[in-house]
């Protein structure tokens, strides 16, 4: 099994040293490093990172802030938003910023490693809240619009359309493979350019917009 290096971002020590040692001590996870602030953590940043545990009330950076300079800095690194706030106007931020995902800190353990494990294979982790939060609002309309949404038709391919409606429901990278019989790499191709068309930066962007655009 491959190790994930998790690096955790959070400033409630106690909190901090939980997530931590739930991180050291579970198969196929290695703790990276944990920090207190946003700013230590980008000027320590490494490409050996797998996956970032992020918080968004931190001093100095906020966590949004932080999120997006993490995807520019080390834009392979996964970023997966750990927080108290399940609000829409929060987690679209989060999103939009370049968030792999969004948990809540009421999230239990062994629910916690099961997203993190999907997100590293390509799935887009949301807890059973922040999910509910995030679907209402896009079937609601009431969701803020990012400043660079795209044209509704957003000139997909019929294969990468088809790409996207994968990842709407949910599928890892390689069942999405599995499902249109290609290879895993040729996913990641057509993900690319998904990501390019729409102008996202993260699965969990990509699906908000595909559903708010009728995109699927």
């Amino acid at each position: 099994m491959p190790i994930t290096r998790v690096t955790v971002i959070e400033d409630d020590p106690r909190f901090r040293e939980s997530l931590g040692a739930l991180i050291e001590l579970s198969p196929g996870f290695e703790r990276a490093g944990t920090f207190p602030d946003a700013e230590s953590a980008l000027s320590a940043a490494d490409s050996a990172w797998d996956l970032v545990l992020m918080d968004i009330e931190l001093p100095g950076m906020n966590g949004i802030d932080a999120t997006r300079e993490f995807k520019l800095r080390v834009p392979h690194v996964r970023v997966v938003v750990i927080t108290v706030f399940e609000d829409p106007a929060t987690i679209l931020r989060s999103i939009c910023a370049g968030a792999d995902g969004y948990l809540t800190k009421g999230t239990p353990a062994e629910e916690l490693l099961h997203q993190l494990r999907y997100i590293m294979a390509g799935g887009p982790p949301l807890s059973a809240g922040v999910a509910r939060t995030l679907l209402g609002m896009v079937r609601d309309g009431n969701e803020p619009t990012p400043s660079h949404g795209p044209r509704v038709d957003a000139g997909l391919t019929a294969r990468e359309r088809e790409v996207l409606d994968c990842l709407v429901d949910g599928l890892p990278y390689k069942q999405v493979a599995a499902r249109l019989g290609i290879s895993i790499e040729t996913v990641r191709t057509h993900i690319r350019s998904v990501y390019s068309k729409l102008q996202v930066h993260s699965v969990v962007e990509a699906v908000t917009l595909a559903l708010r655009n009728g995109l699927r």
